[in-house]
């Protein structure tokens, strides 16, 4: 794992609902009433609240469907079996046995020995900024002097070895059961792949004791973040009480049963069974079987692609995609083979974790990246590539590819453009180009996707071809494209510039991204990700959308529609979401008790009120489990915010605090857990402490200045929104806040301009519009509201509020 990729802020657990702070977040624009926002420094927009309430209109709610269980391929290993180790299995599984114990699975994590340790140790030296490390060996032990939690230099013995090729991590034991990752590594490669050699994961970024990414700190502690994928049955044994660890488990490595599940009834079968076999026979393990030669085949010899015969087993790719994917937990130990959303949140295809068209950014780890494609959605598993006890491709080259691709069609000049054998007429480095991470680890994105070179620059987003052709621009290299296909492959149907404009651009992307979420020839993953980006924007049209989507049979779109509900007023979304508290996918019932955390038992149906406890519940196992991240403890501290049990989630706030003094959602949320319990002087204390940690950040000013209001200090109110807009420029909230504050102390000519400025920068910002039109309109100026009314009325076309307004501004302005 990357420290750099994984900054506190953007947690590893990034499929979560995000730690968020409504005392952080500046006030929205009523919207239209079935839904609900919450309002903030209410003292301060009244008056614009006031103007705009002939806006908006209620939407009666309607039920939802029932939602369709996902299938499942899952075979749940009986709750009496026990893991027996990697050695049980290889006396009948000797091939199986010895193909696995070449793996990088199996060398996920070793004993540091002279065998494992693969670094020098012969006194040798790296300095990174102002500190120098030593590697060195004493009484056969492996031993490092380098810069400890006080920042002091401290010998420390490596314990352990953590992964194998292209680098080679090594863990250092510390109290309370830590193991830490020290933030240097070897590098595996040869001397003429650059490797030999020591190397800071962060080389052009000082990183010293006081940083949170520090190697001694808790984001680059083994047992929070990657010990759950290295070994096998790992159980973390978190103390929240006394923030220890007595983690275990059954094998150091990620051996035979981290796939296959606990195998002790396997073995006692083995010892009486003889052969042949029943076809079917419950051999006491999950089998996860991939079916190649005989699933695919080409229609007639000239076909492009081979065909499936039958949709894919689904428990092998569940099983690889439990660590193999960005997720976070929803519960430790989850059925072998059990689809994702059961026991893992998979992240969706938002930025920062990736760009605007799905490619790789941060680091992913494979399977949401291969969510996208057409070969997913075609059958294609991770086994039809890649041998599952190797790990290694079942062939090298472009002939892996020609299995079910036609090679006379797709690995030829006319197809890819270059000569023939050379590395650009390799399919991977058009289809698959890497990325580094980790400095020398280089990985293929598996979004396998056609290059755009005529989208990157207006979606900033990596062009496979300047990737090789570092000295030419992407227009040469749709340039090249015309010339070699004619300009009708810069039609084909894509999805980036629908997902950068709902990233970028607001809600005049609302009707291209709902219509993405609506389209069923894509692949779930992706609808998910628009519906995500549509969520903010929604209104009472959307509804009768989001209802087929929650019956879905996919768990990713149900659980995603579910979460797109937030915004609406309690009977939609009981009407809607009640159903999913029952949903055969843990990931689906728990987005639905979330959901519906702040609605009075009275008003959930009584048959729905013993399945919101239950999966409430399971939301609150599955934030306690992670106790130890920080970002768990805020979604928990909001979870009791919405029950109303406010002095908890003081105490949750309090305690990501305590786990991560650099924070800021931590802050901003504890904060206005005190607004809600009416201690202001605490939040501002708060606050103002965050400041003095961390002065450059501009949700905390703007949330000491939506403090101050609500204290009557609106004049230092001003100079917090002003150095909140001055540290966001691009932040058009803050801005409009700030024009808001202005307003209310009389400057309405300054607020004015602001505002202006503003919407010429985000020309799509409700907000910004709403303001101009309010308060030009309060001052008489009916032709100047007019002007961005008729701008708010091209945003929303179909809104009656809208066209009510601009009908009553034109007889105003006509007087």
């Amino acid at each position: 794992m990357s420290p750099k990729q994984n900054r506190p802020g953007k947690p590893a657990a990034a499929a979560a609902p995000s730690p968020t702070s409504s005392s952080g977040a500046p006030p929205t624009l009523p919207q239209p009433r079935a839904i609900r926002r919450p309002w903030l420094a209410a003292g301060l927009i009244v008056a614009l609240v006031a103007a705009a309430a002939g806006l908006y209109v209620l939407v009666a709610p309607n039920p939802a469907p029932t939602p369709v269980a996902a299938p499942s391929a899952a075979q749940p290993a009986p709750a009496a079996a026990t893991f027996v180790g990697a050695a049980a299995c290889k006396t009948c599984h000797e091939k199986e046995y010895q193909a696995w114990h070449g793996s990088h699975h199996r060398q996920s994590m070793q004993e540091a020995t002279a065998d494992t340790v693969l670094g020098d140790f012969n006194n040798a030296r790296l300095r990174h900024f102002n500190v120098e490390s030593t590697f060195f060996q004493r009484d056969g032990k492996f031993m490092v002097r380098t810069d400890g939690p006080d920042g002091k230099l401290t010998d420390y013995e490596i314990a352990r070895t953590f992964g194998v090729w292209p680098l080679q991590q090594y863990l250092i034991a510390f109290p309370g059961g830590r193991y830490q990752m020290l933030g240097i590594a070897w590098d595996a490669r040869t001397k003429a792949e650059g490797g030999q050699r020591w190397f800071h994961l962060t080389p052009d970024e000082k990183m010293d004791h006081k940083d949170p990414l520090h190697w001694t700190g808790r984001y680059q502690n083994w047992n929070l973040q990657c010990a759950a994928c290295h070994s096998t049955h790992l159980k973390k044994g978190y103390d929240a009480a006394s923030d220890s660890y007595k983690t275990t488990f059954s094998e150091i490595n990620v051996a035979c049963e981290a796939c296959h599940g606990p195998a002790s009834r396997h073995t006692d079968w083995a010892k009486q069974a003889r052969a042949p076999y029943a076809p079917g026979a419950d051999k006491g393990l999950v089998v996860l079987k991939s079916r190649w030669k005989e699933a695919w085949s080409f229609a007639t010899p000239g076909a492009p692609s081979a065909q499936r015969d039958r949709p894919a087993d689904e428990a092998a790719a569940n099983t690889c995609a439990a660590c193999h994917a960005r997720r976070s937990t929803l519960v430790e130990h989850g059925a072998t083979g059990a689809p994702l959303l059961d026991t893992h949140r998979p992240a969706l295809l938002t930025p920062p974790t990736y760009f605007a068209d799905g490619q790789q950014r941060d680091e992913v780890f494979v399977w949401n990246s291969y969510l996208q494609t057409r070969m997913h959605q075609k059958g294609v598993t991770c086994m039809d590539c890649h041998d599952a006890h190797s790990l290694k491709l079942q062939i090298d080259g472009n002939t892996l590819c020609a299995r079910c691709h036609n090679a006379a069609v797709f690995d030829a000049p006319k197809h890819h453009g270059h000569k023939a054998g050379s590395k650009g007429a390799q399919c991977v480095e058009c289809h698959m180009p890497e990325r580094n991470y980790m400095v020398v680890d280089a990985r293929r994105d598996h979004a396998i996707r056609v290059p755009r070179p005529d989208l990157s620059d207006k979606l900033g987003t990596p062009d496979a071809c300047t990737r090789c052709h570092a000295d030419r621009k992407p227009q040469w290299a749709a340039a090249a494209m015309d010339g070699w296909y004619g300009t009708g492959w810069r039609a084909r149907p894509q999805t980036g510039s629908t997902l950068h404009a709902g990233a970028t651009q607001g809600v005049s992307a609302l009707p291209s991204l709902m219509a993405l979420a609506e389209d069923p020839a894509l692949a779930p993953i992706v609808r998910a990700t628009a519906l995500t980006l549509a969520q903010p924007h929604l209104q009472a049209q959307a509804l009768p959308a989001l209802r087929k989507l929650l019956a879905h049979t996919d768990p990713l779109l149900r659980a995603s529609a579910t979460g797109s509900l937030e915004p609406f007023d309690a009977p939609t979304r009981v009407g809607a979401a009640a159903p999913l508290l029952a949903d055969p996918v843990r990931g689906v019932r728990v987005e639905a008790a979330r959901v519906l955390a702040d609605v009075p038992d009275e008003q959930i149906p009584m048959e729905w009120r013993s399945a919101r406890a239950k999966a409430l519940q399971e939301y609150v196992d599955s934030l306690t489990e992670d106790a130890d991240w920080p970002s768990s403890n805020i979604n928990l501290g909001n979870l009791r915010l919405r029950q109303g049990r406010v002095d908890e989630a003081i105490t949750a706030f309090q305690r990501a605090v305590l786990l991560d003094a650099q924070l800021p959602a931590a802050y901003l949320n504890l904060a206005d857990a005190y607004r809600q319990a009416r201690r202001d002087t605490d939040g501002e204390k708060t606050l103002r402490e965050a400041i003095a940690r961390m002065p450059r950040n501009a949700d905390l000013h703007h949330a000491l200045g939506l403090l101050l209001v609500r204290k009557g200090d609106k004049p230092v109110a001003l100079q917090s929104f002003a150095q909140a807009s001055r540290l966001a420029p691009d932040n058009a909230r803050y801005a409009y806040v700030q024009a808001i504050a202005l307003n209310s102390l009389g400057k309405r000519a300054e607020a004015l301009a602001l505002l202006r400025a503003t919407q010429a920068r985000h020309p799509d910002d409700l907000d910004t519009l709403n303001a101009l039109v309010s308060i030009q309109a309060e001052a008489g100026d009916a032709r100047g509201a007019l002007v961005y009314a008729e701008k708010m009325a091209v945003l929303m076309p179909d809104d009656p509020s809208v066209r009510r307004l601009l009908a009553d501004l034109k007889a105003r302005a006509a007087r």
